[in-house]
């Protein structure tokens, strides 16, 4: 082999047992990390998150530095798709006006949720899954899920909201203009516990796009990636998406890139 690379034997050897230079050993560290974090977020997070995760254990690392070794360790974060929507807005009921008004942020937790409905396939049909998100942290502060959807689903969905959090009067609760959300139980829930209700205009998806947004991303991070056998098993894994990761490990660009938990956790010690 010496003799086809015309290099010497002395030279051939001398390279076999040179060691890795401080930037190849640099590379190698730093591939442990990245493959780590890139696992812990079920391999969801790009480059700008594990960015963010590197600088918290005190690495300062580029964009492009991370891309590369992500691209050398063949690490990829799962690709996106579209969904359709599924709540239905041709009835008689009375609707709210649209008193959020793409307000999407909130300074404190409690004082607006967003809530919608979307569906996951089974093969055993339909699951449907009806949520309610802070639009402070971006939890997700209430959830059901049932075969059909009724007016209960999101009554459910709100009603575990209102046992976990205890929010205060006044609350602001915005959701398309479906059928269940002008129901009379649901209008009924919310004068009970007097929140106000605000719904997004007729067919104008970006009135809730912070609920429309975290639908997006459970399918492109978990739905799209599993063959559901039955409700049950898709169930228990939403479940486990939203109250394990989502909620308390995510990173959320919203909230400076920290999990929800962790975000309203500064609030409350900075309040």
């Amino acid at each position: 082999m010496c003799r086809v690379f015309e290099v010497s034997r002395s030279g051939y050897y001398e390279w076999r047992t040179r060691p890795s230079s401080q930037r190849v050993r640099d590379d190698q560290a730093l591939k442990a990390s990245i493959r780590e974090h890139h696992k812990k977020s079920r391999s969801t997070y790009g480059t700008r998150r594990i960015q963010k995760q590197l600088a918290e254990d005190g690495e300062t690392v580029s964009r492009r530095r991370i891309g590369r070794l992500m691209g050398e360790e063949g690490l990829e974060c799962k690709m996106r798709r579209k969904f359709k929507a599924t709540t239905n807005s041709k009835h008689n009921k009375p609707v709210a006006a649209n008193l959020l008004n793409r307000n999407f942020t909130a300074s404190e937790p409690d004082q607006a949720y967003v809530g919608d409905i979307t569906y996951i396939p089974t093969r055993e049909g339909w699951l449907y899954l009806a949520v309610f998100i802070d639009l402070c942290s971006r939890a997700v502060v209430g959830w059901s899920m049932d075969s059909r959807m009724p007016a209960a689903l999101v009554n459910d969905a709100l009603t575990m909201a209102i046992f976990k959090r205890r929010p205060a009067a006044g609350l602001l609760v915005h959701s398309d203009r479906g059928s269940q959300y002008a129901s009379d139980s649901f209008q009924g829930l919310l004068k009970q516990h007097e929140f106000k209700c605000s719904m997004s205009r007729k067919g104008n998806c970006w009135d809730n796009a912070p609920s429309e947004s975290f639908f997006h991303t459970l399918k492109t991070e978990l739905v799209y990636h599993e063959d559901f056998k039955t409700r049950e098993e898709a169930r228990q894994a939403i479940f486990e998406y939203i109250e394990v990761f989502y909620n308390r490990v995510r990173l959320h660009s919203s909230n400076d890139y920290m999990s929800p938990a962790d975000y309203e956790s500064r609030l409350r010690a900075a309040a």
